[in-house]
């Protein structure tokens, strides 16, 4: 059985930061060890939310904040799964549970188009950021070729429901996007004393 109650102590500290602070410097340096302190346990995430399967990766809901100011996302990755280039419109942090994830932020020239950055790998513990203030267009991908990856992002709104954009590699060319979830039940957070 998941020790849930990890995630419930990140989702109460992360109401709390969100509460008590509007920049959004703040907030990531602030939750991010938090994060970090979540993925080095990997005893928490129900199993029905890092289930693989079909041709896309999957996007979980754990948790999103009535408010909409935060959500906590599980994403799983089957082997070489990723996304499209892509942006967020709020800040976030990626946290990689298990496995391997290949990030690979992109700049706008002067023309439109999208320069790549280099490639970051994050292995299983590590973290990183994404922000409309720092850096918020980026593809991720799974870093391996034969097994799932799961990472853990906290975004700054119901990501699910938030109008965003994904980009032409080429030209630079946006097309909006609402991603949605992969499912359509949350994990109960607050179990009766006899459920750890």
């Amino acid at each position: 059985m998941s020790d849930i109650a990890r995630l419930r102590s990140f989702i109460t500290d992360t109401a709390k930061i969100v509460e008590t602070e509007t920049r959004e410097a703040a907030i990531l340096a602030q939750l991010a060890p938090k994060l970090t302190a979540l993925i080095a346990q990997d005893d928490w995430l129900p199993e029905a939310y890092a289930v693989t399967g079909g041709a896309r990766y999957r996007q979980y809901l754990l948790y999103a904040d009535p408010l909409d100011r935060f959500s906590v996302v599980s994403f799983v990755w089957g082997p070489n799964q990723g996304t499209p280039i892509h942006d967020h419109g709020v800040w976030g942090l990626i946290g990689v549970l298990r496995g391997e994830e290949v990030s690979i932020g992109y700049e706008r020239r002067a023309d439109g188009s999208l320069q790549a950055r280099p490639p970051e790998r994050l292995a299983a513990g590590q973290i990183a950021q994404v922000s409309p203030e720092s850096g918020d267009i980026h593809a991720i991908a799974n870093g391996l070729a034969d097994a799932s990856s799961v990472s853990i992002h906290v975004y700054g709104a119901n990501i699910g429901r938030v109008r965003r954009s994904v980009f032409d590699p080429d030209t630079g060319t946006a097309h909006d996007f609402i991603s949605g979830y992969s499912n359509d039940t949350v994990p109960n957070l607050w179990p009766d004393h006899t459920q750890s």
